[in-house]
């Protein structure tokens, strides 16, 4: 049975850090690709950042340069790493499973996602 448990979510003010976790059971994070996704109240799930078949993150406008997305493969984690955080980045974050041949931009892509972190960020 697949599972993607998440952990690391929380409160923090602008210009702080956070750090996500998403460990997977049930099958192996470098036989499938992995993605970040972010729902904020009252608006669509957006795509946060993707691992490509080819191994390279792709990252959001919006968060270039202050997220890092990187794993683990030895204990089958995928890390969001979420530096200079602004109030526009609270949101409830998932991290996603897809076989890797499907765009990892689109949220229809993935079959397995984790419960959600929630992050919030104050000003």
């Amino acid at each position: 049975q697949v599972q993607l448990a998440e952990s690391g979510g929380g409160w923090v003010h602008s210009g702080g850090s956070l750090r996500l976790s998403c460990e997977v059971s049930g099958y192996s994070t470098s036989t499938y690709c992995m993605g970040w996704f972010r729902r904020a109240a009252g608006k669509e799930r957006e795509w946060v950042a993707y691992i490509g078949s080819d191994g390279n993150t792709t990252y959001a406008d919006s968060v270039k340069g202050r997220f890092t997305s990187s794993q683990d493969s030895s204990k089958n984690t995928l890390f969001l790493q979420m530096n200079s955080l602004k109030p526009e980045d609270t949101a409830m974050y998932y991290c996603a499973g897809r076989l890797c041949f499907f765009d990892g931009s689109r949220h229809s892509s993935y079959g397995w996602w984790g419960q959600g972190s929630q992050v919030t960020v104050s000003s």
